[in-house]
């Protein structure tokens, strides 16, 4: 399959369950409620090496809020449910009630729910309130009052679907790769957690040399600068650029929606020569993403 002169490998990215939680937060500008939306999900590229994946879904507008303020929706995603409670006490309590004039509220609606209790932060003088109809804590802090509802929807999301994006050079990869991540921030409910959505250091699963230590290493058969020393590597010799987009969504459909737009938007980009996708045979997750269907 080719689309814009580009070659769509006939392969499927490999995807697979999590448990997904969303936060609302709002703050009296829109540059505060990003800030703390962006030091809520720090460290959340992977969760090979870090506590949790993050990223910021979306941008709210003020009159779709619970309070009518700026406000932008962020995702985190666990293994399961109790690690979702344990993140949002740490992201929410330590980056967003510290974050000046900011409110959490709950973004997702579900039969299963976390707890999580701030209000103890307030030693006694918090209360609670109502605001846009929901049942919420307010906790006397220095910059005024923290606004926070105290009980998050859980669902089953699905994490790890991917695209590489293989071009002629280096800048012309990563041109790709933005244009990619920006069409995919469009869309409600999804997340890129990596650095700017773009992935510079794409994986394996262990080492072939430091098995005993290392759960994740470099995948050599996709390093551009190797290629003519790696047995089996499927860069092709026209490459000389690559990056991979990692993609969570609150369900399926939108993570292949996702890729679907990333990368149409990236095959319109000069110097790109084709799309692939990362996988393990079928043993990381029951998910796999066909690039053929999708682009289809």
């Amino acid at each position: 399959m080719k689309i814009d002169d580009v070659e769509i490998d006939d392969t499927y990215a490999e995807a697979f369950p999590v448990k997904m939680g969303r936060v609302v937060v709002t703050a009296a500008t829109g540059r505060w409620a990003l800030i703390a939306a962006t030091e809520a999900t720090g460290l959340g590229t992977s969760l090979i090496g870090c506590p949790a994946e993050a990223g910021i879904d979306s941008i709210i507008p003020a009159s779709e809020t619970p309070d009518g303020r700026p406000g932008i929706s962020i995702i985190i995603c666990k293994s399961k449910s109790e690690g979702i409670k344990e993140q949002l006490i740490e992201r929410i309590g330590e980056c967003i009630l510290t974050a000046p004039t900011t409110a959490v509220f709950n973004g997702l609606e579900s039969d299963e729910k976390v707890p999580v209790k701030l209000h103890f932060f307030g030693d006694g003088m918090e209360y609670r309130t109502q605001v846009g109809g929901r049942e919420v804590y307010a906790i006397p802090i220095m910059g005024g009052e923290f606004i926070c509802e105290e009980e998050y929807g859980v669902v089953s999301g699905v994490a790890g679907g991917n695209f590489f994006i293989m071009a002629s050079d280096q800048l012309s990869a990563l041109t790709a790769a933005e244009v990619a991540v920006d069409a995919i921030s469009m869309i409600d409910g999804v997340i890129t957690p990596f650095p700017g959505g773009i992935v510079s250091s794409g994986s394996k699963v262990g080492s072939n040399r430091y098995s005993k230590f290392m759960k994740a290493t470099t995948n050599e058969k996709y390093c551009p600068t190797i290629k003519e020393k790696v047995e089996g590597t499927q860069v092709p010799p026209d490459v000389g650029g690559m990056y991979e987009l990692v993609i969570n969504g609150l369900d399926e459909g939108r993570v292949k929606t996702a890729m679907k737009m990333g990368i149409s938007a990236a095959v319109k980009v000069p110097g790109v020569v084709k799309i692939s996708a990362g996988n393990y045979g079928g043993n990381l997750g029951k998910y796999k993403l066909n690039l053929h269907d999708i682009m289809k």
